[in-house]
């Protein structure tokens, strides 16, 4: 029985080895897979990409959207919305109608989350565009120095010379 015990031990302990082995290679791959550029560059694409969603929130809902609704007749369009089912008064707030327990569309929402989609989109699309024009001015190869004779072509006109 001390011997099975003992070898299930031992077995044991070359499984815990290996597993740490395994585990210490893995961090170091992770490590290495986390040091790379472009997982450094993704990242800080995403905090700056957060960073300009909010600041293209802010122009839609505190500029956009103001214009919008002063040309439209002073409609605030964050409270525009039509009632699916439920009682409310008109012309009460969106919060207040959700509050009642209205099932309201809250389409003035939908409207500011489009127009930011699109400023994105198309902000997106410029800085796209400039990064493919420069990786094709960066990527058009230079032009070669115009080739010297060939080694044969030398040898040629070595022989030429000699034999004058």
């Amino acid at each position: 029985m001390r011997s099975c015990g003992l070898a299930g031990l031992r077995a044991s302990a070359r499984t815990g080895l290996t597993a740490g082995i395994k585990g210490i290679i893995m961090l170091s791959e992770f490590r290495a897979f986390i040091a790379k550029g472009n997982v450094i560059d993704l990242a800080v694409g995403v905090i700056i990409g957060a960073a300009f969603g909010a600041i293209v929130k802010s122009l839609t809902d505190e500029i956009i959207m103001p214009i919008i609704g002063a040309i439209f007749g002073n409609i605030d369009f964050s409270d525009r919305y039509f009632v699916l089912s439920g009682a409310v008064e008109p012309g009460t707030p969106l919060a207040a109608a959700r509050e009642a327990g209205a099932n309201v569309l809250g389409l003035g929402a939908f409207v500011s989350v489009v127009i930011n989609f699109v400023i994105l989109a198309f902000i997106i699309f410029l800085m796209v565009r400039y990064v493919n024009k420069v990786t094709a001015k960066l990527a058009k190869p230079e032009e070669a120095a115009p080739a010297g004779p060939t080694e044969v072509e030398l040898l040629t006109e070595i022989r030429d010379a000699l034999r004058k």
